[in-house]
């Protein structure tokens, strides 16, 4: 393991319990832990330097408007995207809905199997004709299937970029070739990819990403998604409010140009400079850093876990970051309660992926997930849990 990552576990208070005994907290993929740097910038930013954006004549209205929209900046350049092309959201749940309604050609999307309820039902409140594309053996979004199923009766496809529940990663680019082979546009869900793995949106081709700050070591309550511009400017209003307008009368409203059409109402503007310094610090560490440390941790706890046999491992080997797992004879409830006596927190449940679940016949999985925090130590504390879990199970 990278021993410069290692001596980040420092930069994260919150990895300690009341008693300041060891947190060993193995719910990264739920939502990560915060560095110092990241509460230090919300503090900031809600305390001496806090002030309304876009609307203030005086000058700290002015500084903030200039901090948030240097924040959008600096999000876009994360994912690769111009400044104009991001839209500041509550997460990336809202920000697949607004596409979901906003976008004008509504028809069929095609989904996968392991998708995230935020990938599934806002397409059908929508009222989008939804199909599903199956899985490969080891977990993966079948491509081979979706270039089969893919018609041009497809509008959108709309894929998970890394499995929140396996942990599985889509060749993007593919996705992106066939989804524009038919005529349809591709949206990612990031939330899982983007605190790992490098992503540019140019490179890949998509026309839509959608990834959320709480995942990415910054503050829940903000979240963007990427549009392609034209694509943006071709899409009317999702809501209604403040800031997105150009002229208002009781006859008539025009609004204003892509990404402020988007963001109706006082923006989250703390939560917005939060995300921009989670950025900074994840590009510090280096996403291919955090993604190689992470991959050793998920090969040393499968290679330990491998062995047992009431242990069924899901997903594939090369998992980014999160290790799925059924331990048989013992509810996830279960396990995940006794391992919290020993001060391990893991997700135990279907992990807002129901129709995942069914498809593997099980009520839910213990979920692993690693952070760049991570280390041998949470590893060898899961393990002593589920020893101990097996012995009380009999």
């Amino acid at each position: 393991m990278d021993a410069a990552i290692l001596s980040r576990k420092a930069d994260f208070p919150g990895l300690v319990t009341a008693s300041g005994a060891p947190w060993h907290y193995l719910d990264t993929a739920a939502t990560a832990q915060k560095p110092q740097c990241v509460i230090d910038a919300v503090t900031k930013a809600i305390g001496v330097d806090y002030a309304t954006v876009h609307r203030g004549v005086y000058s700290r209205s002015a500084e903030m408007t200039q901090a948030y929209e240097a924040a959008r900046r600096r999000v876009a350049a994360f994912v690769g995207g111009g400044e104009a092309e991001i839209v500041f959201t509550r997460g990336a749940t809202e920000a697949i809905n607004l596409v979901a309604y906003s976008y004008p050609e509504k028809g069929r999307v095609l989904l996968s199997q392991l998708e995230h309820h935020s990938n599934i039902v806002p397409w059908q409140l929508a009222g989008w004709q939804v199909d599903v594309c199956p899985l490969t053996e080891d977990g993966k979004i079948d491509l081979d299937a979706a270039e089969a199923m893919l018609t041009g009766e497809h509008t959108m496809v709309a894929f998970a970029h890394v499995s929140n529940v396996l942990g599985s990663t889509l060749d993007a680019k593919r996705a992106a070739e066939l989804a524009h082979s038919v005529g349809a546009k591709l949206l990612l869900d990031g939330c899982q990819a983007v605190p790992r793995l490098p992503v540019n949106v140019a490179e890949i081709g998509c026309d839509f990403y959608a990834f959320s700050g709480h995942k990415l070591y910054g503050p829940t309550g903000i979240g963007a998604l990427w549009g392609r511009a034209e694509l943006l400017d071709a899409m009317p209003p999702w809501q209604g409010g403040g800031a997105m307008i150009d002229r208002v009368t009781f006859e008539k409203t025009t609004f204003g140009p892509p990404p402020e059409r988007f963001e109706a109402g006082t923006p989250a503007i703390v939560e917005a400079l939060g995300m921009a310094a989670a950025c900074d610090y994840v590009d510090a560490v280096g996403r291919e850093a955090i993604h190689a440390h992470e991959a050793a941790l998920v090969r040393t706890l499968r290679d330990a876990l491998q062995p047992m046999n009431d242990v069924r491992l899901f997903g594939p080997e090369d998992s980014a970051g999160i290790v799925s797992f059924e331990l048989q004879g013992v509810h996830p409830h279960d396990l995940g309660t006794i391992l919290d006596e020993e001060n391990v927190a893991i997700r135990a449940g279907h992990h807002c992926a129901q129709p995942l679940m069914h498809y593997y016949d099980v009520p839910g999985t213990a979920r692993a997930s690693f952070g760049l925090y991570s280390d041998q130590s949470d590893i060898d504390a899961l393990l002593k849990g589920i020893e101990r879990t097996r012995r009380i199970f009999g």
